[in-house]
């Protein structure tokens, strides 16, 4: 169990990170006014009653929190199953687990996740997302990187008939 508990540790703090952010935004910034904090990025406080670009919105509370309970056994299924030596790897899917309960703590306590972030331009702009979804993002990014790290690192064979 020793083994874990770094990652355990991460996935709390990027938990608490997320709710105190959010805390802070909803305390703190006015709904759906946009707050220019340089040219292409914005806060923007506003609610998302789906998952990932407001997708599966139709499916209610319940149901979106049924799938983020699936989806999050299923990465901590993944991170049980990877060897002990891919740091990288468990590091990735401890984001994804803490961005993930992060935005379900919300789903379950409002009924929606609040989103503030935006990056724009005068003439388009990007979904509205939050830090929890960042810590998703760049999770999955890293695990996807490991990966091609470890199909680097395979033994290759080596001699004339190689």
């Amino acid at each position: 169990m020793k083994s874990w508990s770094p990652y355990a540790l991460l996935v709390i703090a990027a938990i608490a990170l997320d709710q105190w952010v959010k805390y802070m935004v909803e305390t703190g910034l006015a709904f759906q006014e946009k707050f220019d904090l340089v040219p292409f990025l914005a806060l923007y406080r506003t609610y998302n009653t789906g998952i990932a670009f407001s997708m599966f919105s139709s499916f209610g509370d319940t149901g979106l929190v049924v799938i983020a309970v699936l989806v999050v056994a299923f990465v901590l299924y993944l991170a049980a199953r990877t060897p002990p030596g891919h740091v990288v790897a468990r590091t990735g899917f401890a984001l994804i687990v803490g961005g993930a309960l992060g935005n379900l703590l919300d789903r379950a306590t409002y009924g929606h996740v609040i989103d503030y972030i935006l990056f724009h331009t005068p003439v388009w702009s990007f979904a509205v997302f939050n830090l929890a979804d960042a810590f998703i993002s760049v999770g999955a990014a890293v695990v996807v990187f490991d990966e091609l790290i470890g199909w680097r690192r395979e033994v290759r064979p080596q001699g004339p008939d190689a």
